[in-house]
């Protein structure tokens, strides 16, 4: 089976990670204008979610412009036929991939026997691929997963994904009861690529874990033999990390506000909601933590961007900081 977009990208292969209320439709703008990666993936959502009355709310995170093309729609869940059904939903919609999430610690996902959940039951995994890929009509399917649960479980766990025809694997390589609470395994990748170059070479390999520059991804990318990066916390308060571009704290802070701008004219104005928007103004602070950082003055800043209630309140202490820099 063909692998779509996947096989026209051109090596080293850079993409964003899928991070709940942070990679949604006006910070993957950002990064086009900034600097953008080779793939653009959505915040992940629900498969269950997306067959239930909740739909509406939920597909807000699918949201994306043509600019960022390719993108995958990552989803998770524990139900081949709810996967087969969404992946048909997926394809309606236009995106370039649909990637499964096999990786997520999450409790609450764990309970439903998802993310994680699914490195324990190798069997119930490899019946949600194929269910995804009876929905997809031939959009190539990606999985993001861990090596392992509570161990190095390499060895037996990524053959299993291997086997079901994927376009791209991307190991997050940490177990999953380390959380991110240890350095990434990048000792272990070089394994991961022996087994993908054995049992299914043209599934493309990418790591992920512990990159916080862009020379830094290069490096580890080349050292391991992996096909490319996803980068997670590294892109935090830095849209111009795939370029390289090093921004003063002048443009960081512009940046910043034309961000808050952007995310209150797409998620809080009306959009027929009573609440006057489908996202709270509260997920930006994540971002001020991110953008205003190793600076003087950068604590008494952000102090004063968590008081703030809108993007108005935002331009103008910011606009009061620049002009005392």
């Amino acid at each position: 089976m063909q692998h779509g977009f996947w096989e026209k990208l051109k090596k080293p292969i850079m993409a964003i990670a899928p991070m709940a209320n942070v990679t949604d439709a006006t910070f993957r703008q950002i990064f086009v204008e900034c600097g953008r990666p080779d793939v653009f993936w959505t915040e992940f959502v629900s498969v269950e979610g997306l067959l239930s009355r909740g739909k509406d709310q939920l597909l807000i995170d699918f949201w994306y412009t043509e600019a960022e093309h390719p993108i995958v729609a990552q989803i998770f869940g524990a139900k081949p036929e709810q996967f087969e059904k969404v992946a048909a939903m997926i394809y309606e919609l236009g995106f370039d991939g649909i990637d499964i999430n096999m990786g997520c610690p999450d409790r609450g996902v764990e309970k439903q026997g998802a993310g994680a959940a699914l490195i324990k039951n190798p069997k119930l995994a490899k019946e949600i691929i194929r269910a995804t890929h009876r929905g997809a009509q031939g959009l190539p399917i990606s999985i993001k997963t861990r090596i392992g649960y509570s161990k190095n479980q390499i060895e037996e766990w990524v053959p299993a994904l291997l086997e079901e025809n994927i376009a791209a694997l991307t190991v997050h390589l940490r177990t999953r009861n380390e959380m991110s609470d240890v350095p990434a395994h990048w000792e272990f990748a070089h394994d991961t690529v022996t087994l993908r170059n054995r049992l299914a070479p043209e599934t493309l390999l990418l790591g992920n874990g512990d990159l916080y520059t862009l020379e830094e991804a290069h490096k580890k990318i080349k050292e391991s033999g992996m096909d490319g990066a996803m980068i997670g916390r590294g892109i935090f308060g830095n849209p111009w990390f795939f370029s390289g571009y090093v921004p003063t704290t002048k443009e960081r802070l512009v940046r910043m506000v034309e961000h808050t701008e952007l995310f209150e004219k797409l998620f809080k104005s009306d959009h027929g909601k009573k609440d006057g928007g489908v996202k709270n103004f509260d997920i930006m602070k994540k971002h001020f933590k991110a953008y205003v950082t190793d600076f003087d003055d950068a604590k008494e800043l952000r102090i004063l961007l968590m008081k703030t209630k809108n993007a108005s309140e935002v331009r103008k202490i910011i606009k009061q900081f620049i002009a005392t820099i």
